[in-house]
């Protein structure tokens, strides 16, 4: 059975007892900072369970309402939550009637009396030709009974100087994002973008070495510009999509194309959003203190770079779930497990079971399979700091690791501890977050490097791949309303290989390739040191429209040194910046 069919199946069998996860909050909107700030800062206590990006955008409006009512805001907060109602204005108001199928229908005219009289809802001044920016955030929207519809541009062009390169770093990114719902329980959301860029060197050798393109497909090499003078560039066309269905509060469907990240880090250990795009089925279920999510994803096992003619890029999948707990209002744990598989044209069925173990299945079909769990930890400590952390565990033997200690290739695992202080020293919206990152050789890979934790020549974890260990340290300050700076620093150690040899770091090997049985470390191999810095200030023009400055230097030193140095400016416009930091 073919995966898409077997996909639509399960949607269309499970509609009757699941909840829709609604409209999502896309990663890397800056909402996601102030919540996380909120989380920290206030002593309400969301309903979100903040590992598991992307947010519901409903909950996300319920939470700041709350905060607007209760907690001590100033100015800047004020400025944030108006953000946040601006941008998700469809999810303000609290129907009187209710719109769910079968229930009592509300007129347009009931619908524009809450508008009018809804607390935060704000309109243009000025709509553009009387039918566009209505509101200040979106473009075009419908506001009916029963249906509702947000379309916005976005934008992202970025141009400037590298430094030892006559020709400059350029990022041209433009598409647009349409969303929306009806009868409050089918939800959509769609976008598409179209780019070219001139990446750094580094960027473009990582390109190269794996026929790869961090979170985009296929890709066209080649591209240049007369008038910017280069012919070294890449061509990329990326879209997202879902449908999410609604039938009651606690249980719910997306099935769709895109990504996802598990992890209140910068990172994820886990499974995180560096990859490209994958079909997916993701399930949700909802209460208590509890929120459990399924993830059942087609992935690709090599790139189209690497496939040659018309013939299909190989396929391969994923299992996914992961339970999280509200232990206690500051204290939220997390349960993960996946495994990674190669079938013949058809997923294995046994895998579709949402709660049982993978491990159990994988033995009973002889073990073929690479299986990870992890744990994932977050605190919030006296409204003051977060402390974070992972633990992804791929392999190991108790006697080994703990007993003899003597650097078994199987001890294989990977962790992640982080703390984020907001309003550092009193200082309001001067935000820090200091976050540790390391995984031993060959964690994630396979036997079969087909089934390595990887999707499309790239890791679905963290972007270094294994054999690293990683330091980032991350400054947000917010000096006036519409001003934001960002400094961040990443220091980087890992081995690579030497001679064709598997040291342990290239997630597309088999470890069957390893070099030693005893004697591993992490580091091991062509050792390697990154020094990597992005400054960025930005100004907020409009509503989601930012100026941009930014300087970056990068140094990575082996046997030689490669060194990276420009400063760009450009324009964003409903999209997040772009971060090659690897």
């Amino acid at each position: 059975m073919r995966i898409n069919t077997l996909f639509f199946c399960l949607a269309f069998l499970m509609a009757a007892p699941l909840w829709s996860q609604g409209s999502l909050l896309p990663l890397g909107n800056p909402a996601y900072h102030t919540l996380r700030r909120m989380d920290v800062l206030s002593e309400n206590q969301s309903e979100i369970h903040t590992a598991l990006r992307g947010y519901l955008r409903g909950s996300i409006v319920s939470y700041t309402k709350s905060l607007d009512s209760t907690f001590s805001a100033t100015a800047l907060d004020e400025l944030d939550y108006q953000f946040i109602f601006l941008d998700n204005n469809d999810w303000l108001l609290d129907f009187d009637f209710p719109t769910t199928l079968g229930g009592p229908r509300m007129t347009s005219k009931d619908l524009q009396n809450q508008l009018q009289g809804a607390p935060y809802w704000q309109e243009s001044k000025k709509p553009f030709l009387k039918h566009f920016y209505k509101t200040p955030a979106h473009f075009f929207e419908v506001n009916e009974p029963g249906f509702s519809l947000r379309l916005n541009p976005m934008l992202n062009l970025q141009y400037g100087n590298l430094v030892d390169d006559p020709a400059p770093y350029f990022l041209n990114q433009r598409g647009i994002e349409l969303r929306g719902s009806i009868d409050d329980r089918i939800h959509f959301y769609t976008n598409i973008i179209e780019s070219q860029a001139r990446f750094p060197n580094y960027a473009s050798r990582f390109i190269n070495t794996y026929r790869a393109l961090p979170g985009n497909g296929f890709y066209k090499t080649n591209f240049g510009s007369d008038i910017l003078n280069f012919s070294d560039g890449y061509d990329f066309l990326n879209s997202q999509a879902y449908l999410a269905f609604n039938v009651t509060p606690h249980v719910g469907v997306q099935f769709g194309n895109g990504r996802h990240f598990i992890g209140d880090g910068i990172r994820s250990m886990l499974l995180s959003d560096f990859s490209n795009n994958y079909l997916y089925l993701q399930l949700n279920w909802k209460v208590w203190k509890l929120h459990f999510q399924n993830i059942f994803a087609e992935l690709n096992s090599t790139s189209a770079q690497n496939v040659t003619g018309n013939g299909l890029v190989p396929k391969k999948y994923m299992a996914a779930h992961y339970l999280s707990l509200q232990l206690h209002k500051n204290l939220q744990f997390g349960l993960f497990e996946t495994v990674i598989f190669s079938r013949e044209n058809q997923f294995e069925l046994q895998y579709l079971n949402p709660v049982i173990l993978y491990r159990t299945i994988e033995q009973s079909v002889g073990s073929p399979d690479n299986v990870l769990i992890g744990l994932n930890l977050k605190w919030n400590a006296w409204n003051k700091f977060q402390v974070y952390s992972q633990f992804i565990l791929d392999e190991f033997k108790f006697s080994e690791l703990v007993v003899n200690q003597d650097g078994w290739w199987g001890n294989k695992y990977g962790f992640q501890l982080g703390i984020f202080a907001p309003n550092l020293a009193g200082v309001d919206h001067l935000d820090v977050q200091v976050e540790y990152n390391t995984a031993r050789p060959y964690t994630y890979t396979h036997f079969d490097s087909v089934a390595n934790y990887t999707h499309y020549n790239m890791p679905l974890s963290h972007p270094l791949g294994a054999n690293f260990k990683e330091t980032i340290a991350l400054v947000k300050y917010q000096p006036f309303p519409r001003w934001y700076l960002e400094l961040r620093y990443s220091h980087i150690d890992y081995g690579g290989d030497v001679n064709g040899l598997n040291y342990g770091r290239d997630w597309r090997r088999s470890y069957n390739s390893r070099i030693l049985e005893y004697g591993n470390e992490t580091g091991q191999g062509l050792a390697t040191s990154i020094d990597l810095l992005h400054f960025d200030l930005s100004f907020n023009l409009a509503h989601n429209v930012f100026l941009d400055l930014r300087y970056l230097y990068r140094s990575e030193a082996n046997t030689g040194e490669l060194n990276t140095q420009y400063i760009s400016t450009g324009i964003r416009v409903n999209m997040a910046r772009r971060y090659d930091a690897f």
